[in-house]
C-alpha cells in the first residue's frame, strides 16, 4: 500500500519535496481563526462596537496576519446573555475550529464562557473584563487579560479622593460581579466614610430615587461605576437633577463610548483608566488618528486594548514560528508581550494580567465638538493588581 501511494504521488509529479514537507507546516499554510466576543445588540452594544472595531483595526494594520500567517476573525455577538454566548462560543471552537476567544466586554460574558473555552485548552484573551477571581486563585493558564483587573480602575478614583481631601462618598454600582469589584477597588484606596452604597439592577435606566439619596445626603462626592447605556442615562439626570455641583467620580461610566450620547452632561467629569486619546506615543497617535479616520468616531478604552490584542497575538505566533499547536510555547510567547502597545508600558503579571500604568483622566469638549477623556495625572505607576499574590498558576 504504501509504495503504490509513493508511486502513485510521483506519477503525478508531487516528487520527494512534497513528501518530505511536514504535516505542521501544511497545517500551519491555513488561516489562524479568531473567535472576537462582543455584545452588538441591545443598550451595550456600543461598548461592544468599539471593542469590534478596535481589534479589527489592528487586523488592518497587521494586514489581516497574525505572526506571518493569514488569519480570519469570526465576530460573535453574546447578545449580553451568558447562555447565548456560551452556545456561540462553543460553536465557534467545535464547528468553526477558532485557535483562540478573544474579547468580551462584561464580566457575566466572560465567567459563563471561561471554563467551556480553557477547557479545551483553547486560549481565551480578555479585552475588557477583568473580575478579580481569575486574578487571584482562580487564575488559569489559558487565560490572559489585556486589560485590568476590575478594581484597578475603581481603585484610581479611590486614591483620586483620598488626595483631594474628600471625606464623605457616596458608591452607587449595578449589582454583579463587576459593580462589586467597582466598590472594593474605591475602597481599597479611599480612608473617608462611605456614607452610603447603592447597587441597582444591571437594566435599571431610571435613577430618580437613587439621586433624591444622593441630594439628601450631600456628600462630597459620588463615585460610581455606570458602564453602557446605564451611564447615559446617570450623567443626563445627574445633570438634570442639579447635583452637578458634587463631583462626580467614575469608571466606565464616561468615556468615549457613551461621550457622544452624554455630550455637555459629562464635560468636567472624572474617570479612572489604563489609556486616553491624548496619552503621548508613536503607537496611540496612529491607533487613535487611523480610528476616527475609518470609523468617524473617536475611540475609547475597549477600542484600544482590543487593538493591542491583535498586536499581542501577532507578536506571540511570530514567536512560536507559526505553530499554534505547542501550547506551552504559545503560552510562553503570549506571556512575553513583545508589542507596542497605545498605553506605553505594558507586561504581564504571574496571573496573566497586565503589570501597566493608570491614570485620572477628564472629560473634555474638543474644538470639533467631539468629546474625549483627556490624562490629567499618573495615579498609579507600573502597578501590579492585589490579586497577583493569590495566583497559583495551575498545570497546562
Amino acid at each position: 500500500m504504501m509504495r503504490f501511494e509513493l508511486g502513485r504521488r510521483a506519477a503525478l509529479g508531487l516528487g520527494a519535496s512534497a513528501l518530505a514537507m511536514p504535516l505542521v507546516a501544511r497545517a500551519q499554510a491555513a488561516p489562524v481563526k479568531v473567535g472576537l466576543v462582543a455584545v452588538l445588540t441591545g443598550p451595550q452594544a456600543s461598548l461592544g462596537t468599539h471593542l469590534r472595531d478596535g481589534f479589527m483595526l489592528g487586523m488592518r494594520h497587521l494586514e489581516n496576519r497574525l505572526g506571518g500567517r493569514g488569519a480570519e476573525v469570526l465576530v460573535i455577538d453574546d447578545e449580553l446573555r451568558p447562555d447565548v454566548a456560551v452556545t456561540k462560543v462553543r460553536a465557534a471552537i467545535e464547528r468553526d475550529r477558532c485557535d483562540v476567544i478573544v474579547g468580551v466586554v462584561f464580566s457575566n460574558i466572560l465567567a459563563a464562557i471561561m471554563r467551556p473555552v480553557t477547557e479545551t485548552q483553547t486560549f481565551l484573551i480578555s479585552t475588557n473584563a477583568g473580575p478579580s477571581p481569575f486574578a487571584g486563585r482562580g487564575c488559569n493558564p489559558f487565560f490572559f487579560a489585556t486589560s485590568y483587573v476590575n478594581d484597578q480602575n475603581h481603585a484610581v478614583m479611590g486614591q483620586a479622593a483620598q488626595d483631594a481631601g474628600y471625606r464623605r462618598v457616596m458608591i452607587m454600582t449595578p449589582n454583579y460581579q463587576a459593580g462589586r469589584d467597582a466598590a472594593a477597588g474605591f475602597k481599597s484606596r479611599f480612608r473617608g466614610e462611605v456614607v452610603d452604597e447603592i447597587y441597582t439592577p444591571l437594566t435599571q435606566l431610571d435613577f430618580s430615587a437613587e439621586l433624591a439619596r444622593i441630594a439628601a445626603a450631600r456628600p462630597d462626592a459620588l463615585f460610581t461605576f455606570m458602564p453602557g447605556g446605564l451611564g447615559v442615562n446617570l450623567v443626563r439626570q445627574y445633570r438634570q437633577a442639579g447635583l452637578g455641583n458634587i463631583p462626580f467620580l467614575s469608571a466606565f461610566t464616561v468615556d468615549e463610548a457613551v461621550l457622544p450620547a452624554q455630550g455637555d452632561a459629562a464635560v468636567g467629569f472624572f474617570t479612572g483608566t489604563t489609556w486616553t486619546p491624548t496619552l503621548p506615543n508613536e503607537q496611540n497617535a496612529r491607533f487613535v488618528r487611523d480610528f476616527e479616520g475609518q470609523f468617524n468616531y473617536v475611540p475609547a478604552s475597549y477600542a484600544a486594548h482590543a487593538y493591542d490584542s491583535a498586536f499581542l497575538l501577532d507578536s506571540a505566533i511570530r514567536r512560536t514560528g507559526g505553530n499554534l499547536a505547542d501550547k506551552g510555547a504559545l503560552r510562553t510567547a503570549i506571556r512575553a508581550a513583545d508589542f507596542r502597545s497605545v498605553r506605553g508600558n505594558f507586561a504581564f503579571g504571574a496571573n496573566h494580567f497586565p503589570v501597566q500604568d493608570f491614570w485620572l483622566a477628564k472629560v473634555a469638549k474638543r474644538a470639533d465638538g467631539k468629546f474625549q477623556t483627556e490624562h490629567e495625572r499618573k495615579v498609579f505607576d507600573n502597578i501590579v493588581d492585589p490579586f497577583a499574590q493569590e495566583c497559583r498558576m495551575p498545570a497546562a
